[in-house]
């Protein structure tokens, strides 16, 4: 799907579901600003599952709950959402590798924050077990050692 319709249908269903979340942001490749998209993903801190579920399970169910930190979802328009679940403490850890793209979450992200000596563990980066809050995506950048790069130039 071109780019612009992508972007309409991700932002209606975004509006569709923020009143049910204290943060909501679109990820992926509309972030990215590929001219082509496979998928919507939306990256979300819920405050009511319940709500959030009266919409979402309207849709095609591909995989995934309400209640847990993935959902994938057909959407009318024939495209995918792909909603990811974070909470305050590690919203930018999970915003960042959704929005990719993948190669770049893995080449640049994760390899950084392995060589920082952190992991990631359950939706969480942890470094000695421990686990550290990552609340913006700019503070996964710092605490790996690695420039912030702008979501479009990470291919």
């Amino acid at each position: 799907m071109k780019l612009e319709e992508a972007y309409q249908i991700a932002e209606k269903i975004k509006k569709q579901l923020e009143p049910y979340c204290d943060r909501i942001a679109i990820a992926g490749s509309l972030r990215r600003e590929k001219t082509d998209v496979k998928d919507i993903e939306i990256v979300a801190i819920p405050n009511d599952r319940f709500q959030l579920g009266l919409i979402v399970n309207k849709w095609k169910k591909i995989r995934g709950e309400v209640g847990g930190k993935y959902l994938q979802r057909e959407l009318p328009e024939r495209i995918n959402l792909d909603l990811f679940f974070a909470n305050e403490k590690n919203w930018g850890y999970i915003f960042a590798i959704r929005t990719g793209s993948a190669e770049y979450s893995h080449k640049v992200l994760a390899t950084g924050w392995l060589k920082a000596g952190y992991k990631g563990v359950d939706g969480m980066l942890t470094k000695n077990k421990q686990e550290i809050e990552v609340r913006e995506e700019e503070d996964l950048f710092k605490l790996i050692g690695v420039e912030y790069v702008e979501p479009r130039l990470r291919g």
